[in-house]
Parts: C-alpha cells; structure tokens; sequence
C-alpha cells in the first residue's frame, strides 16, 4: 500500500516479498492517503517502474482511474510503456474512481452510474489505442466523455497489456466481462463473489469470449502480527477504512475519514478482514477464494509490520495453500 510506505520501502519490501515465495504485486494509484496516519502517497507508475527493475513477477496498478485526473489516453500510454519495458509482466487495472483521489483538479464529481459509464468509455479508447498502435495505425475517438485527436502510441509492447476492471458490483461486473478482459474484486462473502462471476461470465459469453479464460483476481486485506491484539491494534490504527460498512467513493479529505475513523469499532471487521496471531487461520481465508477460483490474489497485511509477515507467510502460509 503506497498509502503506508515510503516508495524506496515499497519497492525494498516488493524484492523481499519475492524472495520468500510471492509471485507479483499490485499497487494503488493514490494522491492521498485515507487516513492522515497512513502518511504517504507516491505515483504508483513511478513505483511499479522501480519494482520492475528489481523483480521477475507481474504487476499492475490494481486500479488506476483514466477517468479524471487522467485522460484515457495518458493511462494508455503509461501502461503501453511499462509493458515494453517488462515484457509479459504488467496487466492494467482500471476503476470508476473516488473523490479522495480524483476531486484534487477540481473538476465536477458525478454520482456513481456516470463515473462507471466514463469509465468504460475510457476502455474503449484505451483499447483503441491498444490496437490501432499495434497496427501502425493512428485512431481517433469523439464520445460522450472523451475526445481523441488523430494520433497513436509510439512505444508499445509486442502484446497489449490486459485490461482488468475492479468491481463489487453485479451490473458492473457484467460489462466487465463484456468489455475488459478480467476483473479484480475485493474480499466479501463467497455466495456474493459467486454471483459477480456468473454475471461476469454472462458478461463475457454475450462478447463471444470463455470466461473460464479470463483473470479473475482477488485484493484481500488482513491483519497479521505476533498476538491478536496487535493485529487488532493495526487494523484500528493503520486501516480504519477496512471497517467502514458504507460507500466511501464520495469523501473527499483523508481528514473527514480520520473522524469517521473514531466510529470504527472492532466488531466492525467482522465478515470484512480476518484479524488474527494464527497464520493457519488466514491460510483457511485464503484458501476459500482459491477453491472458488481466483488466478491471482494480492494479500495486503494493513499493519507496518511488513517484514516479519512476508516472512511468516512465505513459510507458514503460501506453501500450504492447495489448487
């Protein structure tokens, strides 16, 4: 979480991850931290470019939102960039946004319909893009959303990036289907995971494309240290947001959380975050989303204690895990 870590840190603790057993990483595209005690705040493209220099796994800004700090177009050419650079290993993970990041160019913040419809007009200009500069060709767009002006990204891998939307929605998760090429979800109840992968299916099947070969990937958030009140202790300190139980898309200052962060109790991460010194019962978590299907899941320990738990992972955890 680029949120928690200085990015000299991140990518120090990206290389140490790997070197005990984790096979790829994902990172934020954050301008602010949620909570002020969070503390940080790097550019993730920045980032990702670092840790590409000192790992072998895959990568991807799980998500970025080319909706309204960014023009579509610049995202393209990010992640176009990347992928030449690290051939193979990067994948683009795209969002509808929140305000927390997105309010800061002041522009007008819509209610959610309008930012899902942006984005998924960015996709189609970002898949343009994809396409067109890998046929030599210039492409132009003129939307509801987004113009384009006749032109092509200069610098592109062999192959275009794949394109990944996150989403906890069903409607959403069906376009997605119909439209990106894999979606990324967040941990919740496996009857509520289930039925966003059968709408994605759907989704996927009314494109003319096997579902069953299309990433599905999982961010899950924990709580993991010496002693269960420590990794409760993390959890109410470091990662307050995990238990707010309401949308949280239109709050604009990492100040307004901090205060609603006094209202999180811990009986709130009930069913949201397993909180526990016991290794065995987070391997237990994990391996329930395994079993339902996810390719790649992405576990981040909310606490500072970053090393000790790649550590203690790697060991107890990532080799008892069973496909």
């Amino acid at each position: 979480m680029l949120e928690q870590f200085h990015p000299r840190e991140a990518v120090e603790l990206s290389a140490y991850a790997e070197g005990n057993g984790f096979s790829g990483v994902m990172a934020a595209d954050h301008f602010q931290p949620w909570v002020p005690a969070q503390g940080q705040s790097s550019f993730v493209w920045n980032v990702l470019t670092a840790i590409g220099e000192r790992t072998s796994g895959d990568m991807g800004p799980g998500v970025t939102a080319p909706t309204f700090r960014w023009h579509p177009a610049m995202v393209a050419q990010a992640s176009a960039t990347l992928a030449a650079m690290y051939p193979g290993r990067h994948w683009l993970g795209l969002g509808s946004g929140e305000a927390l990041n997105e309010h800061v160019v002041a522009g007008y913040w819509p209610e959610a319909p309008e930012r899902i419809n942006r984005m998924f007009e960015a996709i189609e200009v970002i898949k343009k893009l994809f396409s067109s500069s890998l046929a030599g060709k210039d492409v132009k767009h003129a939307g509801q959303f987004y113009k384009l002006e006749s032109t092509r990204l200069w610098t592109m891998p062999e192959e275009a990036p794949e394109i990944l939307v996150a989403t906890a929605g069903p409607v959403t998760a069906k376009r997605t289907g119909k439209h990106a090429d894999g979606i990324i979800t967040v941990g919740a109840p496996l009857e509520k995971i289930s039925g966003l992968f059968g709408k994605f299916a759907d989704g996927a099947r009314e494109a003319g494309k096997d579902p069953d070969t299309m990433p599905k990937v999982l961010q899950l958030h924990l709580s993991w240290a010496e002693t269960d009140e420590q990794a409760l202790a993390n959890a109410m300190h470091e990662w307050p947001n995990g238990g707010m139980k309401f949308p949280k898309a239109d709050i604009r200052s990492p100040f307004d959380f901090e205060q609603m962060a006094k209202l999180v109790r811990p009986e709130d991460f009930t069913g949201r975050m397993v909180i526990s010194a016991d290794p065995d019962v987070h391997r237990a978590e994990i391996q329930k989303y395994v079993d339902l299907g996810f390719d790649r899941i992405y576990l981040h320990n909310v606490g500072r204690n970053q090393r000790e738990w790649i550590e203690v992972f790697g060991r107890d955890v990532l080799p008892k895990l069973a496909r």
